[in-house]
């Protein structure tokens, strides 16, 4: 399938609900660490065989590295996007459920701040 040549970026993150994309939000929500490929199969209910293919492709992206046995993100590599689409689903990941995500009415008492507002 063709691609805009100009708007594609081979770095772009893999897509939503992949194998992929769960490694790279569980990596990214722990950025300062390094995982083996066996403790990630086992904290993302990953097949072990899965996980070390995904690794591989992931890093030829260059969206992780590894040191020995251990797999970390490679922060160096994300671009704001990448880094601001991950941490906006870590965040929405962490607070779901909370009264702000079961109360879709929760802004409609905010001021309109949008509104000129004069002081007289």
């Amino acid at each position: 399938m063709p691609v805009d040549f100009e708007s594609y970026h081979p770095n772009d993150l893999p897509d939503e609900d992949t194998n992929g994309r769960r490694i790279l939000e569980f990596l990214a929500s722990h950025h300062k660490l390094g995982f083996r490929a066996s403790e990630l199969a086992e904290e993302l209910d990953i097949p072990r065989g899965s996980v070390g293919t995904t690794l591989r492709r992931l890093e030829q992206r260059g969206l992780i590295r590894h040191k020995g046995k251990y797999w970390a993100i490679n922060v160096e590599a994300y671009d704001a996007h990448t880094a601001s689409v991950i941490g906006l689903q870590a965040v929405a990941d962490q607070f779901e459920g909370d009264y702000y995500d079961q109360n879709s009415d929760w802004d409609s008492d905010l001021p309109d701040l949008d509104t000129e507002q004069t002081d007289e």
